[in-house]
């Protein structure tokens, strides 16, 4: 201590309060970096235990005041509150709903308030832009229509998207029914049970029927938690909204109590739904001619006849001159 006070004399001389000050501000500046570092870190441990709570929003940095995640929250709560009021309700148009929307393969437990909401968002959306873009020199009742006839429309606008969404998967699953039960005929008189007919089947379907092989999946799903193979199957015509599908489901039934051979059920029922297949494209090729007529009359006919009477119609006017 001797060398080092004499070290600091040396330096400064006899100004011993400078040395004093030099030792305050050292203590002092270790001391507050001390603190800030301790600070520091108890932040970070806050926030690493405050991200384990926040969801998703917060996390991506939209906090809890920002408009974006009142907006998604105030549209969750709204979803929420549909969907409770709905899901009581059993009654027969909520029940054709239901099925519409898992033949549509929606199959969302929220789908039925997501389907309202829709209808009240695209209504009043249509609405307020038939308000703004509606011509100026319109009456006001032919004003207020217009808007009545918008909102109207985009009222319909969800339903028709169900039933395109339908018929779209009806027409895969019909077209791809027989090569299903060819399939599984192939697969029954291999010795495969039933079980492990439809789980091989469905991961052959895959590539070309997807919608098909999604319900035959969720069929083998049902038969795993429990359910009969009927029952099961039943779920499965009721999900495809084909009428075959349901009479297979019924075929099995009735080969089950009967106890006679399923295979030969199935090969019937096979031959069956190939016949038919061929009766709809000839069925499709007959009406072909019927529905060519209309565009033929409208667009070749016309040109056919200024063609041909061209050359008269100019002859006999030359002639006249």
């Amino acid at each position: 201590m001797d060398g080092i006070s004499s070290i600091l004399f040396g330096m400064f001389g006899d100004g011993s309060g400078t040395i004093l000050g030099l030792l305050v501000f050292l203590a002092v500046g270790t001391l507050s970096f001390g603190l800030m570092a301790a600070l520091r870190v108890r932040g970070a441990v806050k926030r690493r235990a405050a991200g384990i709570t926040l969801d998703e929003a917060q996390r991506s940095g939209q906090g809890a005041r920002s408009l974006r995640y009142s907006s998604l929250k105030a549209a969750q709560k709204l979803l929420e509150y549909v969907t409770r009021h709905y899901s009581g309700v059993e009654d027969d148009n909520m029940r054709v709903l239901r099925r519409r929307l898992v033949q549509a393969g929606i199959y969302d437990p929220r789908a039925v308030g997501y389907f309202f909401v829709a209808r009240v968002a695209f209504a009043l959306g249509l609405a307020a832009a038939a308000f703004v873009m509606a011509p100026t020199q319109l009456s006001s009742s032919v004003f207020w229509m217009w808007v009545g006839a918008s909102a109207l429309v985009g009222y319909v606008v969800p339903s028709i998207y169900i039933d395109r969404r339908v018929k779209a998967r009806q027409i895969e699953h019909r077209a791809g029914f027989p090569d299903f039960m060819d399939l599984l005929v192939v697969c029954a008189e291999s010795g495969l049970a039933m079980e492990a007919s439809l789980t091989r089947v469905g991961s052959e379907l895959g590539d070309s029927y997807p919608s098909l092989s999604a319900n035959i999946h969720m069929n083998n799903l049902e038969i795993r938690a429990g359910r009969s193979v009927t029952e099961a199957l039943e779920h499965f015509g009721d999900r495809l909204g084909l009428e075959e599908a349901r009479s297979f489901a019924t075929l099995i039934q009735q080969s089950d109590e009967i106890g006679s051979s399923i295979t030969d059920a199935l090969r019937v029922y096979s031959d069956d739904m190939r016949h038919k297949r061929l009766s709809r494209a000839e069925e499709k090729a007959y009406a072909l001619p019927a529905k060519l007529t209309l565009p033929m009359m409208v667009c070749i006919f016309p040109v056919l006849f200024v063609v041909i009477l061209l050359p008269v119609i100019v002859r006999v006017t030359l002639h006249k001159f």
